[in-house]
């Protein structure tokens, strides 16, 4: 069996996978990578040490490894890039055979969010170029800041952004999960580039899915790409809001309204809107 190694294994995305491949590869099987390892102590894994500013860390990481799993840094555009390129320079330096990318879906110019999406593809290009085998996943919007927004959104009301009737495929990062085990184990699908999505559907859709896992009366409503970015700056931030923005003017304009590829990776459909909102609800008590 060989040994896979998840970068970024204390966030969230990170730490969903590694959870994932323990229970498909076994956990001798699993080394989980984080800036500070504390972080990720309960994973119940080897975890080793690995700051994406420091390529010596990956060096000594990824010693015995066969295959990585990239996880996207949550870091400027301008400073992802070089980041990334840390390991994947320490990965073909170790002989790691395969490495696994996780990219996003989104616009490479045109809004608030596009620098963001724009490193994503050229740390595309630096794995294809690797020399090392590979496969990339870009990945749709996430369900669950919405669902662990809820609670504000009562208090709102409703659910109040820019993205107008775009429709997007919401996913969620125990699918991801499933998808990039898929991605790390399965050698028919290297060296392709697959959409990570769940059903496109619209922001109403996605209030009436709430609605109906909550047991609410939520109303949808679009406001202007410019008034939502202010809203969402004075909210998180000039850098978060900006991004938060971005997406959701992807969304307006149509750039996440792409067909998914998860089905021929995963090899069965992506869980429903309104599945993956029912188990959060239930989850929660609600």
């Amino acid at each position: 069996m060989m040994k896979i190694a998840v970068t970024a294994a204390s966030g969230n995305l990170g730490a969903a996978i590694v959870k994932r491949l323990v229970v498909e590869i076994g956990a001798e099987n699993v080394i989980g990578i984080a800036r500070t390892p504390e972080k990720a102590s309960t994973l119940g894994v080897e975890i080793r040490k690995g700051d994406y500013n420091n390529k010596e860390d990956f060096l000594m990481a990824l010693k015995g490894v066969d295959a990585v799993l990239l996880v996207s840094g949550m870091d400027h555009p301008d400073k992802r890039v070089g980041q990334h390129r840390n390991v994947i320079e320490a990965a073909k330096q170790n002989g790691v055979k395969k490495i696994v990318y996780t990219s996003i879906i989104g616009a490479e110019k045109g809004n608030a969010f596009s620098p963001i999406v724009a490193s994503n593809r050229q740390t595309e290009e630096d794995v294809k170029n690797s020399g090392m085998q590979w496969a990339i996943g870009r990945n749709g919007i996430y369900i669950e800041p919405d669902l662990e927004y809820v609670d504000v959104y009562k208090k709102k009301g409703g659910i109040i952004n820019c993205a107008a009737d775009g429709k997007c495929g919401y996913t969620s990062r125990d699918e991801l999960a499933y998808a990039y085990f898929k991605l790390l184990t399965n050698d028919d699908l290297l060296s392709g580039i697959y959409h990570l999505c769940g059903e496109l559907v619209s922001q109403q859709q996605l209030t009436d899915a709430i609605n109906k896992a909550y047991q609410l009366n939520l109303f949808y409503k679009s406001i202007s790409v410019e008034d939502y970015i202010v809203e969402r700056k004075a909210a998180l931030g000039d850098f978060l809001g900006t991004i938060i923005g971005g997406i959701y003017e992807g969304i307006r304009t149509g750039k996440y309204e792409l067909e998914s590829d998860f089905e021929k990776v995963a090899k069965r459909n992506h869980k429903s809107l309104d599945e993956i909102c029912r188990e959060s609800a239930s989850e929660t008590g609600e």
